[in-house]
């Protein structure tokens, strides 16, 4: 299965690439730490070389020895994932749920830093995230001048015509989640040519595509809305990079639209999946746009630094979204998280795992409901932007899955294809 091959192939090169970006740093850690940082430097790689081998030789999952506030949660997690493995012995590298494992990976290499000052704040992914960046420059200067001129007369345009831009930029925001380094092993994975000239040709790559249903609930919930309360949109963001310009395009259009008063984005408060958004990558890529020397594209920087100082756009990062948890046990596990999600008119789910753990990350049939996958998490209305980079897939006509399946084994990991679902959560 593709859950296989990742555990022994794509794991592995994941790990050594951090292994082998702490020892490029060995030096800038020696002049701002002297040898304590050296000295950390080679506790944490000590601490990786082993997460490696065990994976490699498929060695039990072992609890978590940190103090880190997770970490009582996640060793309740594997005393879940041993009852559940009915004493067939402990729960191992390969032998558990894949969607389980690829998580604890990734928490590992947190702890490996973590436990290792005065380096325990670098974020081994960070390199990568700012040349996926840079490297989509003229994807990300197409987009900014795209949306800057729609800016000028977005007051004149008729309701058919927002609704038009309205799918244009859900669109750019789905195409974006192929910029996924977790996905490419690190390996470049930029956008770099106009993510707007191709639009048209991509549409019969998007299994289901529930557009309209998006507009509808957006213009109802303006129509329903009285002055006390605002229309609030949450993106759960997914990867850093072009995709995260794309999202941060997608709720200022919201906004300057009317669609939305307010725009709450939820990233992840540890680095995760090499390439998922941080507080900090966040923050950067703002200041970056601001910085830069083309006008639409500081342009965007600042308006949306005027948007998060203003309140109408806020980032949040709770625990639970780097949890192996799947979102069906968030009530329970995160009830404050919940709890805030059900004040939301709308939730956008970017990306591949957050669509793993809306579904249970279950080899389903692929005719089975989305309402039914989700497993009674219906906070608010949901839609999920993905393009598919793992085998889970939900909602197709009958026969849909299998006919391209006829044609392309490969369709449900290539990342070709892309959802736009929605759920409505009643």
């Amino acid at each position: 299965s593709f859950a296989y091959f990742t555990i022994k192939d794509r794991l592995p090169q994941i790990l050594t690439r951090v292994i082998d970006t702490l020892h490029r740093h060995k030096n800038e850690f020696f002049e701002e730490h002297g040898e304590k940082g050296v000295e950390a430097e080679k506790r944490a790689i000590s601490f990786l070389s082993k997460l490696r081998n065990e994976l490699q030789t498929d060695k039990p999952v072992t609890p978590l020895e940190d103090e880190l506030p997770d970490a009582a949660l996640w060793n309740q997690y594997l005393d879940y994932q041993r009852n559940l493995s009915n004493g067939n012995g402990e729960p191992s590298w390969f032998q558990s749920p894949w969607l389980y494992v690829e998580c604890y990976m990734y928490r590992r290499i947190h702890a490996a830093l973590a436990h290792n000052p005065p380096i325990d704040n670098f974020d081994v992914f960070k390199e990568g995230k700012a040349q996926n960046f840079f490297e989509s420059q003229e994807a990300v200067i197409a987009l900014c001048t795209y949306f800057q001129e729609l800016l000028k007369n977005i007051k004149d345009l008729n309701e058919k015509q927002l609704q038009e831009e309205l799918f244009k930029l859900l669109q750019v925001s789905l195409w974006g989640n192929k910029c996924d380094l977790s996905f490419s092993a690190g390996k470049d994975s930029s956008q770099k040519s106009s993510p707007l000239q191709s639009l048209e040709n991509m549409i019969p790559y998007i299994l289901v595509n529930d557009t309209e249903k998006l507009w509808s609930l957006l213009v109802n919930a303006k129509k329903r809305n009285t002055e006390k309360s605002n229309v609030r949109v949450d993106i759960i963001l997914d990867n850093a990079g072009f995709e995260l310009v794309s999202d941060l395009v997608l709720a200022d259009f919201l906004l300057s639209s009317k669609l939305a008063d307010e725009v709450h984005f939820h990233g992840k408060s540890i680095p995760w999946y090499v390439s998922d958004t941080t507080k900090h990558d966040f923050n950067w890529t703002i200041k970056q746009l601001q910085a830069a020397n083309h006008m639409w594209m500081s342009r965007c920087g600042i308006n949306w630094e005027g948007n998060l100082k203003k309140g109408v756009w806020v980032y949040h990062d709770h625990m639970f979204w780097t949890l192996p948890h799947d979102f069906s046990s968030m009530a329970e596990v995160a009830p404050d998280l919940y709890a805030d999600l059900q004040k939301s008119n709308l939730l956008l789910f970017k990306g591949d795992l957050n669509y793993r753990k809306l579904t249970g990350d279950r080899k389903w049939e692929y005719t089975i409901p989305f309402h039914q996958a989700l497993n009674r998490f219906h906070p608010a209305p949901l839609c999920s932007l993905r393009t598919l980079k793992s085998d889970t897939q939900v909602g197709l006509k009958p026969g849909q899955g299998e006919q391209i399946q006829a044609s392309e084994p490969e369709w449900m990991v290539s990342g070709k294809y892309g959802v736009v679902q929605f759920d409505a959560a009643l």
